[in-house]
């Protein structure tokens, strides 16, 4: 199988050529987590670790989980980790997530404490629902095959500190869905954000942010462009080049268009 190296920011990655690649999706998940400080990360679905390797450089005194199901995956991380020296830091766990609150892999997970922050970019859509990604690789990546939205919000109860953050992005028309399985699960939505193509688009995206035993009281930011006219937005264009960027391998297109 081919391998691509695309740089974005200060990370170096390397991904399958025809596989599951990351979108705009992960930039945008990674620049709405606003922590001052966090010291235990986990990024439940990984991936090929873009999203964990951006908050290993954002906060440089953390340890962060990456969590990744599918051994193709997996693989890339490890390497992905290597390559960009933070294998002191970041470490790779392949397991199922669904398995967690039975406790059976969670004494592969390199830290006896609960999670202060967790962050998932999930599969969005139902299974048999939308156009199935082409690919055993993308199609779990992107449809509810191997994890369920309970799923994942049971394993992010499991690991995360009481009063611990959780950070996902997920598609607007399933929100009073997201909302109410985080209920259940003892946590209180308190930060939200729609990510629109334009400013005459409907939301595409939401970007989420829940507190495990979090009161409630929430904020809706002001909505985020990807476009303007032809062009990425300002915005946009500053979450991209934070830090020089070598090609710009996102094509600006969201998982939920």
């Amino acid at each position: 199988m081919q391998i691509t190296l695309d740089s974005i920011r200060d990370v170096r990655i390397y991904q399958l050529k025809s596989g599951y690649r990351f979108s705009v999706d992960a930039l945008l998940l990674y620049s709405f987590v606003n922590l001052p400080r966090a010291e235990r990360i986990a990024d439940i679905g990984a991936g090929s670790g873009i999203i964990g390797l951006l908050l290993a450089r954002k906060y440089p005194h953390a340890m962060v989980v990456l969590l990744e199901l599918q051994e193709s995956l997996a693989s890339l991380a490890h390497k992905n980790v290597e390559m960009n020296n933070l294998a002191e830091r970041v470490k790779v766990v392949r397991c199922d997530v669904r398995e967690l609150p039975g406790g059976k892999p969670v004494s592969l997970i390199p830290t006896a404490r609960p999670f202060d922050l967790i962050v998932s970019n999930p599969p969005f859509r139902r299974e048999r629902t939308g156009l199935m990604s082409a690919g055993e690789e993308r199609s779990v990546a992107r449809h509810e095959i191997m994890m369920r939205l309970s799923d994942l919000a049971a394993a992010v109860r499991h690991l995360l500190k009481s009063k611990g953050r959780f950070f996902l992005i997920f598609l607007p028309e399933r929100l009073a869905e997201l909302a109410e399985t985080l209920r259940k699960n003892g946590f209180e939505i308190k930060r939200l954000r729609f990510v629109h193509s334009n400013p005459c688009s409907e939301a595409k995206m939401v970007l989420v942010e829940a507190v495990k035993n979090g009161r409630a009281g929430l904020k809706v930011e002001r909505p985020l462009y990807i476009y303007e006219g032809a062009s990425y937005s300002a915005e946009m264009e500053e979450i991209y080049n934070g830090n020089p960027v070598i090609g710009k391998p996102c094509n600006g297109i969201l998982h939920g268009t």
